[in-house]
């Protein structure tokens, strides 16, 4: 754990540095990239490798690839009706990449991906373009009602097509923000608490014991970041079917 004299430092773990060598630093791929890639590996691998024997009684990996299967297709359809059976393969890789993103950084070592903010705003501009196609393309110039509600005075239509227009601009911005400040809130928690038992432990007899409660708490704390690194991909994977039943259905 980081800590210079008894500063303590929980920002380090944050930034990015060159891998694989040369070939790192030429083509600037970083530990974020090398997380990024062995989340798609394994997403990958639960998918062909647990599936692979289709058993009629599943397996460990068959029953958990079909059980993030059925969980985000009952999402989608949930959300947006049966027009979102189309988006399901979209959905399902955005929330995958997210959760093991979110999961990996928990692991000694590796890295969170998810707590960078140029990762979580690409990904949540991704879902704001496809939303936004969608929505001409089934709508057509009809989409731009959105803006004004059907049945709202247009006395008002000043006030509200701007409040909607930034209200609309604004989800790749809450979308990312809330992902990315999540990750980078609980790893600071996680390294400001480990720190402190490494601090106390090494204060003598009296600071081992001392050490002991916030051990504690890192402990905890341990436990709910592993809920919170799923809930933060279910909540980006349910607004991105949120959106999509908009550009689907408009009001």
């Amino acid at each position: 754990m980081a800590a210079e004299g008894k500063a303590i430092d929980a920002l380090s773990q944050f930034e990015l540095s060159p891998v694989l060598g040369f070939l790192g630093k030429a083509v600037g791929f970083s530990q974020a990239n090398l997380f990024m890639v062995v989340a798609v590996l394994l997403t990958m691998g639960l998918l062909v490798y647990g599936m692979r024997q289709r058993a009629i009684v599943p397996g460990r990996l068959q029953s958990l690839a079909e059980t993030a299967y059925e969980f985000v297709h009952e999402l989608v359809t949930g959300q947006v009706g049966d027009e979102g059976k189309r988006f399901f393969p979209f959905v399902f890789a955005l929330f995958m990449f997210v959760l093991f993103g979110n999961l990996l950084g928990m692991l000694p070592y590796a890295f969170t991906f998810t707590s960078h903010i140029a990762v979580t705003f690409a990904l949540a501009m991704i879902v704001f373009v496809l939303i936004t196609v969608v929505a001409i393309s089934i709508h057509g110039m009809h989409f731009f009602s959105y803006f004004f509600p059907e049945g709202a005075p247009k006395v008002l239509a000043p006030l509200i097509i701007p409040i909607e227009v930034i209200s609309y601009l604004s989800r790749p911005v809450s979308l990312s923000v809330r992902l990315f400040a999540n990750m980078v809130a609980g790893h600071v928690m996680l390294k400001v608490f480990a720190t402190f038992v490494v601090l106390m432990g090494s204060a003598g007899a009296v600071g081992i014991f001392g050490a002991a409660a916030p051990l504690a708490v890192n402990v905890a704390l341990v436990g709910f970041e592993f809920l919170v690194a799923f809930l933060q991909a279910y909540v980006f994977a349910i607004l991105t079917s949120i959106y999509l039943h908009d550009a689907v259905h408009l009001h």
